[in-house]
């Protein structure tokens, strides 16, 4: 009887998926000026502040990763300018981290193109809007430990009122914002 029911469990762990927590993350972005030069550009961190990855036969098919935007951090500058910064990104003109502390990505579909390399399709939440976002990335799972690593990727920024708010508005600034994503989950 042991053997039925621990048999039953092990099925519909495959039946339904498992679920893997991250345990380690890197997120990097870039914005640019009108320009979209590395001359023209800032580029920083984001902390991701939770996260899982769901496995089906031992497949990525789903996910949420859950980004801290109270530890947005310029790492291309350093001193008053990084702090100046920082603070500028947290603030109304950008992410509004007192009103909006966390974006969140929800994997919807992992699609692959050839060998280890995916199309991870989602849906990012960042001020209460949310809008699908998609992008290339390697996946592997070895020994229960899942890796996921996007290569650079890019949103509208527009597009979830992430908006200058100044009297030059956004003439300076791109829409685009670019992306790179590592989690590691087990």
């Amino acid at each position: 009887m042991k053997k039925i029911i621990l048999g039953a469990v092990l099925m519909s762990g495959l039946a339904f998926g498992q679920t893997k927590k991250v345990t380690s993350s890197s997120v990097n972005w870039w914005g640019y000026k009108v320009a979209k030069t590395e001359a023209s550009q800032h580029y920083g961190t984001v902390a991701v502040k939770s996260g899982e990855l769901v496995l089906k036969n031992n497949k990525v098919v789903g996910g949420t990763f859950v980004l801290d935007m109270n530890s947005i951090n310029a790492t291309d500058i350093t001193g008053e300018r990084q702090t100046k910064l920082n603070a500028h990104l947290k603030n109304g003109d950008f992410f509004e981290t007192d009103k909006y502390p966390t974006a969140v990505y929800k994997i919807t579909s992992v699609k692959p193109i050839k060998g280890n390399t995916y199309q991870v399709n989602g849906n990012l939440t960042a001020k209460n809007k949310t809008n699908p976002v998609s992008f290339p990335a390697t996946i592997t799972v070895n020994k229960g430990v899942v890796t996921l690593k996007s290569e650079k990727f890019s949103f509208d920024r527009q597009k979830f009122d992430i908006a200058y708010q100044s009297a030059m508005k956004d003439v300076v600034i791109k829409d685009d914002v670019d992306m790179k994503v590592e989690v590691v989950a087990k």
